[in-house]
Parts: C-alpha cells; sequence; structure tokens
C-alpha cells in the first residue's frame, strides 16, 4: 500500500503543498487524480491546468456553487461530498492512479459530511502502488493517527487581510 499524507492546520498552504506533490508527480510521468471537496470554483490554476497535463493530471470537483460555511451545510452538500468519496473510489480502482488528492477531505470528514470510516475504507482499499494525500482543516483524530505523514500548517504571519492572487492563491 502507498504512503497516506495528510495536510491539515489553520494557516494556508494546504492544497498548495497538496498540488506541489502533483506537479512533481506529473513531471515523473505519474497518474494523479485530484478530488475535490466543498469546492466548485473552475477558474483555479489546478483546474485550469487540467487539459495540458492530459492524460497524467485529472481534477474533479464536488462541492455547491458558493463559500460553505459549517452552519450552512444542507442535505446537498453532503450528497456532493459523499459523490466525490464514491468518484475517489472508482477512480482508484478503475484508474490506479499514482497520486490521489483528497482536497478538502479532512473539513468533509470534520464537518460529518461524509463518515470518517468511510474515508479510512477508502485508504484501506487503495491499490498497493497508489499514495494519497488528503488536506483541510480540522482532520478527525482517526484519519490523523491513521496517516504516515501529518503536516500541521499554522500561520506565523500573515496581513489582516489576505489579498486573494490569480497565480498564487487560486
Amino acid at each position: 500500500m502507498g504512503e497516506v499524507y495528510l495536510f491539515t492546520g489553520t494557516g494556508p498552504g494546504k492544497t498548495t503543498s497538496a498540488l506541489g506533490l502533483a506537479l512533481r508527480a506529473v513531471g515523473q510521468g505519474k497518474k494523479v487524480v485530484i478530488v475535490q471537496f466543498l469546492k466548485w470554483w473552475k477558474n483555479t490554476g489546478e483546474y485550469r491546468i487540467r487539459r495540458r497535463l492530459s492524460p497524467h493530471y485529472d481534477i474533479r470537483q464536488f462541492g455547491r456553487r458558493g463559500w460553505v460555511r459549517k452552519e450552512e451545510l444542507g442535505e446537498e452538500d453532503r450528497k456532493l461530498a459523499r459523490r466525490g468519496l464514491e468518484f475517489a473510489r472508482k477512480v482508484a480502482r478503475e484508474e490506479k492512479p499514482d497520486l490521489l488528492i483528497l482536497d478538502e477531505l479532512n473539513l468533509a470528514a470534520g464537518w460529518k459530511l461524509v463518515e470518517v470510516e468511510e474515508v479510512l475504507r477508502l485508504l484501506d482499499d487503495l491499490p498497493e502502488k497508489t499514495d494519497a494525500v488528503l488536506t483541510g482543516r480540522h482532520a478527525p483524530r482517526k484519519l490523523r493517527e491513521r496517516a504516515d505523514v501529518v503536516v500541521e500548517v499554522r500561520e506565523v504571519k500573515l496581513p489582516e487581510r489576505l489579498r486573494a492572487r490569480k497565480g498564487l492563491q487560486y
């Protein structure tokens, strides 16, 4: 079985770190699949690059339009998160990617949009050659324990309002 990397914490850079691993893997001719939970915006660099990096790179989004807050979660969010998890299971089984990135899955599990036990089953069922990366805040304890590598990303210094810049933050 491949290794499981988990990037969590309150600081910026969790998805960016995972995308750095994706870039390295694609550069070595490896197959990368990214499944984004709670995300929908298609104007990000990681989404827009997909055609140029194909067939080594694929990205799918499972989130409703708009920014989601915990207190606003609904059945649509649960359905989309479960659909994303099922897609990840199917793509792992059928395509056997070298790297499977489950972006914001920590948050989806922490907010109980998907069951932690289902995530653990997915990780246990991954093909032997597939490494997995889980990103997002509020990683549940069981996912931290299951991961081979856990990185806690925290802010040391940030401006009062971090300006999102094209090509850096999206």
